[in-house]
């Protein structure tokens, strides 16, 4: 799947093109962090994103996550479902 691609997946056709778009850059910055510096990236990404009134819902990320996942390997899908049991863990 090319980069950007994932955004035009016809599951994801009920998602704010902004929010979206706001995934991308969180995601093409994300990609430049070593493992160290990226859970406090995705902690400041999460914040921005509400400062500017961005919020996902349960079922858009649900979705978001599903689409991204596909085409990558079981470790990427494990590091991604990781990923978000942290971020859901700092929400509460």
């Amino acid at each position: 799947m090319q980069e950007k691609d994932w955004m035009n997946n016809p599951k994801l056709q009920g998602i704010d093109k902004s929010k979206l778009e706001m995934l991308q850059q969180m995601a093409d910055q994300g990609s430049q962090k070593n493992q160290n510096e990226l859970l406090s990236f995705l902690v400041a990404a999460a914040s921005s994103g509400k400062s500017k009134g961005l919020q996902f819902s349960p079922e858009e990320m649900k979705l978001i996550l599903e689409v991204v996942k596909m085409g990558k390997s079981k470790q990427e899908q494990e590091r991604l479902d990781k990923i978000v049991r942290i971020m859901q863990m700092m929400r509460h």
